[in-house]
């Protein structure tokens, strides 16, 4: 009798296990699905938002490489009153007023991207610290700009376009995926 129960008992548990286990691989790739879905199936609007905020990033980034620019940095400060000093000093603001209004953008941005900008940040102060250094204690805002543009004109590629162009490319991408 106590045997009869034991395999009662038994053939319950093993019964419900396996009803477990059915259930379980017919509700898997259910489930596998319901997870790979974007949370935009909840909020259809999600998706739509995001792509937008990525895309504003992407052009304040382009933004921030065109004001950075020498080239346009030097005419947008250009003041002939300034000493050499002066106007690296008002570079150097400029720049890192730029970049720490746009900081916020790398949430939204490629890594890759977000190094490029930092690169480029990194590079236009270098060249303005290079630049003054050269210069004599005196020499004019005038004489500031001609060299760096000078330096400019020295080099193979605009760093600028190049990492306007590689900005662009990773733009691109959100519409392959």
């Amino acid at each position: 009798m106590i045997n009869s129960y034991f395999l009662d008992i038994f053939r319950t548990v093993i019964s419900g296990l396996i009803l477990i286990v059915a259930v379980f691989y017919l509700l898997k790739p259910y489930l596998d699905r319901l997870e790979k879905q974007p949370t935009s199936i909840l909020d259809p609007n999600a998706a739509n938002n995001q792509l937008s905020l990525q895309l504003q990033a992407y052009e304040r980034l382009l933004l921030f490489i065109d004001r950075t620019n020498p080239v346009n940095l030097l005419v947008r400060l250009n003041d002939p009153a300034y000493l050499a000093t002066e106007l690296h000093y008002q570079v150097l603001g400029e720049i890192r007023n730029e970049f720490q209004h746009n900081i916020t953008q790398q949430l939204y941005v490629s890594p890759n991207t977000w190094e490029i900008v930092k690169r480029i940040k990194n590079e236009t102060i270098s060249l303005a610290n290079s630049a003054v250094k050269v210069l004599p204690p005196h020499a004019s805002g005038f004489d500031f700009s001609k060299l760096i543009l000078e330096q400019m004109g020295n080099m193979e590629n605009n760093p600028y376009d190049v990492a306007a162009a590689l900005i662009r490319e990773d733009a691109r991408q959100l519409f392959q995926h």
